[in-house]
């Protein structure tokens, strides 16, 4: 499945539009990670744990919206765009969105 965040492919003609599909992961925090971000907030540089879970939402949201999109017939969701919200008590849970449009593309 070709996905993409521009409303067009070059070279490609859009033969339909199946509709607005959409995934989204939900992730809690937990205390080993915090710990290490802590930790990284201190000393400085980059936090590998949260940065790996974040990657690791971003594909589970994008496969769920490319099921969505197979189901439509589609071959292709054009226009992606991701949202990133903390939300729960306390921003204790994180939430990656990402939604696009299936077309079929020929």
């Amino acid at each position: 499945m070709l996905t993409t965040t521009t409303h067009q492919v070059e070279g490609r003609h859009i033969a339909a539009y199946k509709g607005i599909v959409a995934g989204e992961v939900i992730i809690g925090a937990h205390l080993g990670k915090d710990i290490l971000a802590s930790f990284t907030n201190i000393v400085g540089g980059r936090s590998e744990s949260y940065e790996s879970t974040i990657r690791e939402s971003r594909a589970g949201a994008l496969e769920e919206m490319t099921r969505e999109a197979y189901k439509l017939g589609a071959n292709a969701i054009v226009g992606l765009k991701f949202d990133y919200q903390v939300i729960g008590q306390g921003g204790s849970m994180m939430m990656v969105a990402v939604c696009g449009t299936a077309v079929v593309l020929e």
